[in-house]
């Protein structure tokens, strides 16, 4: 066909390399801008944010009301760990040292035991129940906790003998027990014993409760003693038992010492992993003996090249960061933080996940964000050439309080994924939910507080002592030379002398925080 006489008119067209440069150009400079609005917010959230300054007067030694930490106080101190009021399992505790632990008690604080203000009450044979009624029933009562028993020692590995309550020439007290927890119980009646003598009557009602068993899980005592304040229906407005402790290196970024309080705490339990199988001669053994099915479970490991999956120790619990107290405790210090924690703690809206992650990677914080995992006790086999028939391990957890015990047994069978380990909760009595959260900080152990809170006592228990600690203090609790520091020791008698003067007001004051960036 002859071509028509009409002309065709064609447009050059760019080079399709020119087009995709282009866009890549404009999408790099609009990275660009947002990054740098971001920066910008995120600086200017830095730099505005604001210190919550409390007002307080600091403690001076020269004050009148300052109790000091010598002479018969020291001496105190020293011989309150001579008593072997050593529990060992549940319902099994040394009762004649807690009867004599009794009686020095009452013998060297008289004004508590012989003031007419004073109703002194034994509970279930060995735990000590105090009451100061207050003179206005119109305010709610509060609680101070302590326990006087202590976990088991013997002399090996020990610098001093540890029931021998040695002072070193540093100052320090060497001890089972003087960190945990006989620093709190005589803090607490020292400052006590102080008021009374200065004619102290309070307005609001005290409870002071020293529960004997709380290292084999309180049932005897702090769960006794909660009953007996259930049935008169009490209410408290606060209560106040050992937790976390002052860190005299602060948290990383802050260099400064920062007290720690425990809003909530974490859950507890233990799960049984179990796998049985025909047993047999291991001149004969199958593809997979039990303990070869538990351990794939149980870890991630490798034969040569040949790698099997990830199982429950590589594979943690998610991180619940922002979702428990973490994030608004992150809230209360990052004012005090260096510039770059300020700029993290700040913008947690963005930087959350970093954050998540940085806490995650250190291992004393990593259980502050997440339910942790801990293989605990591992049974198997009975002779070197018979094929075990039945392996079973033990997994201890402690639960986040954004989870519960059956949300920790659904991963952990899922994350297994192997019908042939049967898994199951141990010990049913002694699992604990996690707590609810009072209105910053999570106690990673446990402690009595969960017999006053599952009694439904009180909505604010807060979990401290100002125990001051360096990074390998917390090893000595429950380990080798338990020791503190006798100035620290004066410190918490006097910490507790404040609290209990500061709780007699008629108003307390509730501090508010802002987390809704989370």
């Amino acid at each position: 066909m002859a071509a028509s006489g009409r002309s065709i008119s064609t447009r050059p067209t760019k080079p399709i390399g020119r087009s995709l440069g282009g866009l890549f150009c404009k999408l790099g400079l609009l990275t660009v801008i947002i990054s740098t609005s971001l920066f910008l917010v995120c600086l200017i959230r830095a730099l505005t944010f604001e210190i919550r300054e409390i007002d307080y007067k600091p403690c001076k030694v020269t004050d009148e009301d300052y109790i000091r930490a010598d002479g018969d106080v020291v001496d105190r101190f020293v011989h309150s760990l001579r008593f072997k009021t050593v529990s060992t399992s549940k319902h099994d505790y040394n009762r004649d040292e807690l009867l004599k632990f009794q009686l020095f008690l009452k013998r060297e604080f008289p004004t508590i035991h012989n003031s007419p203000l004073v109703h002194h009450q034994v509970v279930n044979g060995y735990s000590l129940l105090y009451e100061l009624p207050g003179t206005n029933p119109e305010l709610k009562p509060y609680l101070l906790a302590a326990h006087l028993d202590v976990v088991p020692a013997s002399d090996e590995g020990w610098e001093h003998p540890p029931f021998d309550g040695v002072i070193t020439e540093d100052g320090h007290l060497y001890g089972r027990g003087t960190l945990d927890n006989k620093d709190g119980v005589l803090g607490i009646l020292e400052a006590l014993e102080f008021h009374l003598k200065r004619g102290f009557k309070p307005k609001r009602t005290l409870f002071v409760a020293l529960g004997h068993d709380e290292e084999v899980g309180g049932y005897d005592g702090h769960a006794q003693i909660g009953k007996i304040l259930q049935d008169r229906g009490i209410r408290l407005e606060f209560m106040v038992d050992e937790g976390m402790p002052v860190l005299d290196v602060g948290l990383p970024m802050i260099d400064k010492p920062v007290a720690v309080i425990g809003a909530a705490e974490k859950g507890y339990v233990t799960l049984e992993f179990k796998v049985e199988v025909p047993g047999g001669h291991s001149s004969m053994p199958p593809p997979e003996t039990s303990i070869g099915i538990l351990s794939k479970a149980l870890a991630r490991g490798h034969f040569g090249l040949s790698y099997f999956s990830s199982r429950l120790e590589s594979s943690p619990h998610p991180s619940f960061f922002g979702y428990g107290p973490e994030a608004a405790s992150m809230e209360h210090v990052a004012p005090h933080m260096s510039f770059f924690g300020k700029f993290l703690m700040s913008n947690l809206w963005l930087l959350g996940p970093y954050v998540s992650r940085l806490l995650s990677s250190n291992p004393a914080t990593n259980g502050q964000v997440r339910t942790t995992t801990a293989i605990t006790v591992f049974n198997a086999g009975i002779k070197d050439n018979v094929l075990p028939p039945v392996a079973t391990v033990y997994v201890n957890h402690r639960i986040h309080p954004a989870q519960s015990i059956q949300d920790v047994i659904d991963y952990d069978r899922a994350v297994v994924n192997d019908d042939r380990v049967h898994i199951k909760q141990l010990h049913l009595e002694d699992a604990i939910e996690p707590s609810p959260v009072s209105p910053t900080g999570i106690m990673v152990a446990n402690t009595d507080t969960r017999h006053y809170r599952y009694l439904n006592l009180t909505d604010s228990i807060y979990r401290f002592l100002p125990a001051v600690m360096g990074p390998e203090e917390p090893k000595r609790i429950h380990g080798y030379n338990e020791r503190i520091a006798l100035q620290n020791f004066e410190q918490i008698i006097n910490f507790f002398y404040h609290l209990i003067l500061n709780a007699d007001q008629e108003k307390l004051q509730v501090l508010h925080s802002h987390t809704e960036e989370l």
